[in-house]
């Protein structure tokens, strides 16, 4: 699924204009954006949570060459699944009767 996959399913179940829908999600994105860019962390309950993690400087391999090459220190986003979210992926869309908006 696709942004625009989802601006189309919100957009038909709210009864917003594909444009006011677009805005809403690029509001979105990018207000979470921002929050991770400035050190906070953004939880949506019975969704899951983003937050930044430092990474360590390593050693790593280059594969296309084979040679060893400094990776150094940096930031990552990353993103975990409340038990909610995982339970529902888990019982899948039968049985859990799963309906975008």
């Amino acid at each position: 699924m696709t942004k625009t996959d989802i601006i189309d399913i919100v957009a038909q179940g709210t009864g917003l204009t594909k444009i006011e829908t677009a805005a809403v999600v690029d509001g979105f994105l990018a207000t979470i954006n921002y929050s991770l860019a400035t050190g906070d962390s953004v939880t949506l309950r019975g969704f899951g949570s983003f937050r930044v993690v430092k990474r360590n400087g390593r050693t790593g391999i280059n594969p296309k060459t084979g040679k060893a090459m400094n990776v150094p220190p940096h930031k990552s986003p990353v993103f975990k699944a409340s038990k909610d979210l995982r339970v529902s992926v888990e019982k899948g869309v039968e049985d859990n009767a799963l309906e975008p908006v």
